[in-house]
């Protein structure tokens, strides 16, 4: 009789933790984030996520490259000159290539560039609304609408993420410095070889 007592006891107990638990964790989900807390999380997302390696130009030391933390997120400079190469090594079964900033890549798509995240207002992402930025890395079109966005950038992969998570890297990219970079456009593939063919 007494181990029933216990029994019954001990289920009672932890039914009341449970929920108990279980109330507390709701309401710490339905708690509002606020904007300093939006921005923290954004570069979190973005700085655990890979966004520096294509966007952010690099520095070349002993060790190899490293981001040039002046230009953070500028994307490709646009007064870079692209290195030529051999199209024959180009193709559907053969190579896509990159150059020294990660922020170039040629393949059968054409030569892509890696986009200004940085809020400037004229060659970044200033003038883009939150709807608008999520809307690209949902539908994978330039400001929503536009362009499809190339290889390498995996916005099937970002589009997956939540609303929340997607405003916050919204937030931390408006709230860093603004570069006046302005990225080449994508070059087609039929005009390739006029942009990188060797001399």
């Amino acid at each position: 009789m007494r181990k029933g007592y216990f029994i019954a006891a001990a289920a009672a107990i932890f039914f009341l933790v449970f929920f108990n638990q279980l109330g507390c964790s709701e309401e710490v989900k339905s708690k509002p984030i606020t904007h300093e807390e939006m921005i923290a999380l954004g570069k979190y997302i973005v700085h655990t996520s890979g966004c520096d390696d294509c966007h952010t130009p690099k520095i070349f030391t002993e060790n190899g490259p490293v981001f040039d933390t002046t230009k953070r997120f500028s994307g490709y400079p646009a007064d870079e000159v692209l290195p030529a190469i051999d199209m024959n090594m180009i193709g559907p079964d053969k190579w896509s290539a990159t150059e020294k900033h990660l922020g170039a890549w040629v393949g059968p798509w054409g030569i892509s560039f890696a986009s200004n995240l940085t809020p400037d207002n004229a060659t970044g992402l200033g003038a883009v609304t939150e709807e608008m930025f999520i809307k690209t890395l949902r539908e994978g079109k330039l400001k929503g609408v536009g362009r499809p966005l190339l290889p390498p950038m995996p916005w099937h992969v970002y589009g997956q993420k939540t609303d929340q998570d997607l405003k916050a890297i919204y937030a931390y990219l408006q709230s860093i410095k603004p570069i006046n970079n302005m990225v080449p456009q994508p070059v087609s593939p039929d005009k390739v070889g006029e942009r990188l063919v060797k001399k």
